[in-house]
């Protein structure tokens, strides 16, 4: 078996990458947390929109954690660079578990006499900005991971498993949420459902937790000899001089950041579709739904032939879908556009994630991976800040409008200026040209 090292030459199949031990132990860690994550965004956020019915405030959720996610992330890749990652992750999920913990706590119904009302939002702003400060640590960390798992052939591969376990729990984890938070209550009296809900979030980050002990210990291969500054300017350096790179992280920023819609989906299931939080929860679900359908289909048929061009196809089928979504009037014909735009979406992250394992050396791992969550790791927070700003100032669906108008915009002037890189294959990334 190949579980005990990456020196046996392995079979091309559809599973080669999941024959690593480490591997699994990678992915599996990755679902329970990206299953408890994606429950508390979404019950969270129907929790706040129904205490305060303000976009704005529902929007500032997704501003509480990129400002710390965006503004410590370079200085998170360097630490990542020069620690052992298991030590790393065990930190930042105790963190995360803690800040849930008291989440959960100033929501439950047993703690209005102490908690006044008016603090509720504001703490859990708090404990949100917490979460942004994890994540500023985590994606440099599971990037190294990733990359020590797996050998370098099999990155492709991995990548899409890795994707789809990633929107498999995006899926799971919504829906999940939104029915107990809509059910609880009726097959357990006097538990609330957002009480339930997150006694199911705390259960699945401490399985998180306690997988990670099955990871092997990652010695850091950069040993810093210069000071931090210049450190971080490396990692900046290296992926402002790959165009190809720095071409895929831009055209993610700004399509996500002006075409995001999750932010308004509770305005969309309380008061445009009328389906309720248990509505949310699928609507929340159906996008990661074609993402997984397609990334399954991409493990057999990678959309690495022509990365950059089938990259451009992508984006341009997500926009089209927001702005069918934001015209949809029929909850099943919105979760049509959702489901389209996942998909289009999934085909996207596993070019752009092919790309950047691809491109990126060993040492500078946590660093280029640092960069890669300022453009694209927060652009669906201060996409969701942009969509509630929007939303406040045009309405929801002309907001909706807006930003599948932009995205359409962006894909085509990146379409102009790029248009060397459409004839480039796989082979072409793989030899690592900066010209690229």
């Amino acid at each position: 078996m190949p579980d005990e090292g990456h020196s046996q030459p392995q079979k091309k199949d559809s599973f080669a990458a999941l024959r690593f031990k480490d591997f699994r132990a990678y992915i599996g860690m990755r679902f329970f947390f990206t299953f408890a994550y994606q429950m508390q965004t979404v019950v969270i956020g129907f929790y706040i929109y129904q205490l305060t019915h303000s976009t704005f405030k529902l929007g500032m959720l997704g501003l509480c954690e990129a400002i710390p996610a965006v503004g410590i992330a370079l200085y998170g890749g360097y630490i990542a660079d020069k620690s052992e990652k298991r030590k790393m992750l065990l930190l930042i999920y105790t963190g995360v578990f803690l800040s849930s913990l008291v989440m959960g706590t100033v929501t439950l119904t047993s703690m209005r006499p102490y908690i006044h009302a008016d603090w509720i939002v504001p703490i859990i702003y708090v404990m949100i900005f917490c979460n942004g400060v994890a994540r500023a640590f985590y994606g440099p960390a599971t990037f190294t991971v990733y990359a020590h798992s797996i050998p370098k052939e099999l990155y492709p591969n991995g990548s899409t498993w890795s994707s789809s376990s990633w929107q498999i729990a995006s899926i799971l984890g919504p829906a999940t949420g939104g029915l107990i938070y809509g059910f609880a209550n009726k097959f357990i009296p006097g538990v609330s459902g957002i009480t339930a809900t997150f006694a199911v979030i705390l259960f699945l980050i401490l399985v998180s937790l306690v997988l990670v002990y099955f990871l092997k210990k990652y010695p850091p291969v950069f040993k810093p000899k210069e000071n931090i500054w210049k450190s971080l300017a490396e990692g900046i350096h290296f992926v402002f001089k790959n165009k190809m790179m720095l071409g895929a992280m831009s055209l993610d920023l700004f399509s996500v950041f002006f075409g995001g819609v999750v932010a308004l989906l509770p305005v969309f299931a309380n008061e445009i579709l009328k389906v309720g939080p248990e509505g949310l929860g699928i609507m929340r679900a159906v996008g990661s739904a074609g993402a997984v359908i397609t990334m399954l289909a991409m493990s057999r048929f990678s959309p690495m032939g022509k990365p950059w061009r089938n990259l451009l196809i992508a984006v341009t089928g997500f926009g089209a879908s927001i702005i069918c979504f934001g015209l949809s009037r029929n909850f099943y014909l919105s979760l049509f556009f959702l489901f389209t735009e996942g998909a289009f979406d999934s085909v996207s992250v596993i070019i752009r994630g092919t790309i950047m394992q691809l491109l990126t050396p060993d040492e500078m791992r946590g660093r280029v991976s640092a960069v890669n969550s300022m453009f694209i790791g927060s652009s669906n927070e201060l996409g969701d800040f942009e969509s509630g700003t929007a939303a406040s100032i045009l309405g929801t669906v002309p907001a909706v409008l807006f930003g599948g108008c932009v995205t359409l915009t962006v894909v085509t002037v990146t379409y102009l200026k790029t248009k060397n890189l459409i004839p480039l294959s796989l082979e072409d990334i793989n030899r690592r040209d900066t010209a690229i």
